[in-house]
């Protein structure tokens, strides 16, 4: 990736547990992670998904580990049908990182499922996640993108955005704030959504080929700050 962090002027919030199953993973040599959502974990538009940049990223930050990252993205879903998709997409896969890219599509789309159905849903899914007890989980909340900042979706995309922040805390998860950086991103590093948004896309949804790999580079690097973490009470 082109773009060393310290030298972009917005940085991606730091996660505030330790990845310890993951840590534990790359301590012995091999680990997996398995990457679930929609578009943005799935790809659109011919632009490279952040899964398969994420794989290249984390072979830097480990050399010596042997990493696999599995893209479970499907496009056009949210948290429901996510949900239903974990025995097979999740679980069968044995996975140490689980990264659920969620809740955009809730806002977005006039026939998506509601609010309530949505993030009863991430509870649902992290509790079972967490059940496993051998499972590390990040939540990847919105993009921060002109389709959920419209005066119909602006309150209810802020909404999605705290729901998702509160049940990672009350569930002891972490959160990649997506929607906080690119928002950093536009409003303080004055880039703007001409270039945060793949010009391809006439819904103005979906990022750019230079936001995904800014993002994922971050991401990356917040995942290996994390990974370092010792676990709470050492």
């Amino acid at each position: 990736m082109a773009l060393d962090p310290s030298e972009f002027p917005v940085q991606a919030a730091p996660f505030e547990q330790p990845l310890t199953n993951f840590a534990s993973r790359v301590k012995g040599g091999q680990a997996r992670v398995v990457a679930i959502g929609s578009s943005t974990t799935a790809g659109e538009g011919g632009i490279a998904p952040y899964p398969q940049r994420l794989l290249a990223a984390l072979r830097i930050k480990f050399p010596n580990v042997a990493i696999e990252v599995i893209n479970r993205g499907v496009g056009g879903e949210d948290a429901p049908l996510e949900l239903k998709r974990f025995e097979h997409d999740v679980f069968d896969l044995n996975p140490d990182l689980v990264i659920w890219q969620v809740g955009t599509n809730s806002v977005w789309q006039a026939d998506g499922p509601s609010f309530a159905d949505t993030t009863k849903a991430i509870r649902d899914g992290v509790d079972q996640l967490l059940g496993a007890e051998r499972i590390d989980v990040i939540l990847m909340d919105l993009q921060y993108v002109p389709a959920v900042l419209t005066p119909a979706k602006r309150k209810k995309a802020d909404a999605m955005v705290e729901a998702i922040s509160q049940i990672a805390h009350d569930k002891g998860v972490n959160v990649f704030r997506r929607f906080a950086l690119m928002k950093g991103w536009h409003e303080v590093a004055k880039i703007s959504f001409d270039r945060l948004v793949d010009p391809g896309d006439d819904s103005r949804l979906h990022a750019s080929d230079w936001t995904t790999d800014k993002m994922t580079w971050q991401l990356a690097d917040v995942i290996a700050t994390a990974t370092d973490k010792p676990p709470h009470g050492t």
